[in-house]
């Protein structure tokens, strides 16, 4: 591949500023509630059980991933708009994948947390022992690129299955567990900035407990008083983290404050 090519792919992901982990984080919350959302209205308008909602939601995000994950990896640079709409169905993908191992087939938690742990971690010996980096800025192959969003796809889904399993099957509550990753993240901070641990290592671990803080937001917010939320809904808390989404990209895709020198 000649240098062309690899500087337009190596500005094909956005700078690690605040504002990617604030569209993180919203685009985690969207993936918990948006696949709650879909389900539930499919399975009302289309009288189907859960599990079948589940599954026919699970094909349709699926095949509208592949969609825009083609686009994605055919881009020559990066475009904000294609790159978080690209994390939005990863988040939502997901969320439906540890769903429909979980509710649809009965599989623990624990093991589906354990499960894509081990996964996640034979994605980065593989990636390491191939490109020997796992950085976000190296990004500049299409090789890098896949390995790069086959970890974020294991992010989410580990993400989700440990998230849940703190906030259900340890009855820590919605709100409690927020207070836990929001907790975990800064300390995952204070230990970089110490240099106890590196940049790389500290931001695939904030990465994957972005995930679980966000999940445990959406859910704050969309689920009942009585189990623990605020009662807003997965609908209505979708359509406020979307919009809130679409007016972040639009303002980073003028200002330009996201993009790589």
């Amino acid at each position: 591949m000649n240098s062309r090519i690899a500087r337009d792919l190596a500005v094909k992901v956005p700078a690690i500023t605040a504002y990617f982990w604030v569209i993180k984080v919203l685009a985690t919350t969207v993936g918990e509630t948006f696949a709650d959302f879909l389900n539930g209205l499919l399975a009302d308008s289309l009288h189907l059980t859960d599990t079948q909602g589940l599954q026919l939601v699970s094909g349709i995000m699926g095949a509208a991933l592949v969609v825009v994950m083609v686009a994605q990896l055919r881009a020559k640079r990066y475009i904000p708009w294609l790159y978080w709409l690209t994390i939005v169905f990863i988040s939502v993908a997901g969320t439906l994948i540890t769903d429909n191992l979980h509710d649809g087939f009965g599989v623990e938690l624990w093991v589906t947390t354990v499960v894509f742990g081990l996964a996640l971690i034979a994605v980065f010996a593989i990636w390491y022992s191939q490109e020997k980096t796992l950085a976000m800025k190296s990004i500049s192959t299409t090789k890098r690129e896949v390995f790069y969003w086959l970890a974020i796809l294991f992010t989410f889904a580990l993400g989700t299955s440990a998230g849940d399993q703190l906030a259900e099957s340890v009855n820590l509550g919605y709100a409690l567990s927020l207070v836990v990753f929001a907790a975990a993240i800064a300390l995952v901070v204070v230990f970089w900035k110490l240099k106890v641990i590196g940049e790389i290592t500290a931001f695939w671990i904030a990465y994957i407990l972005t995930r679980p803080l966000g999940a445990s937001l959406g859910d704050l917010m969309s689920q009942s008083p009585k189990n623990g939320g605020l009662g807003l809904g997965a609908n209505n808390t979708s359509y406020i983290f979307l919009g809130l989404i679409l007016i972040a990209v639009v303002y980073l895709s003028r200002s330009k404050r996201d993009q790589l020198s």
